[in-house]
């Protein structure tokens, strides 16, 4: 989820530093925030994970 927020910032950054505008908040400043919320997602922070209907849950496919 935060590697989406992330992208949305990257890309609003990309359109503003395009067209040369501000909306109160530099463009390296939302580059940095872009960085920090890939940070949290590499770190585990914001990723869905659901305990028993997980991928990881046990269940393990073999193939014939």
């Amino acid at each position: 989820m935060l590697a989406i927020v992330a992208a949305i910032v990257f890309g609003l950054a990309f359109i503003l530093a395009l067209i040369g505008s501000t909306i109160g908040i530099s463009t390296t400043a939302l580059i940095a925030l872009g960085l920090c919320l890939l940070a949290l997602h590499q770190g585990g922070i914001g990723t869905s994970s659901v305990g028993s209907g997980s991928w990881r849950g046990g269940y393990r496919r073999t193939r014939r």
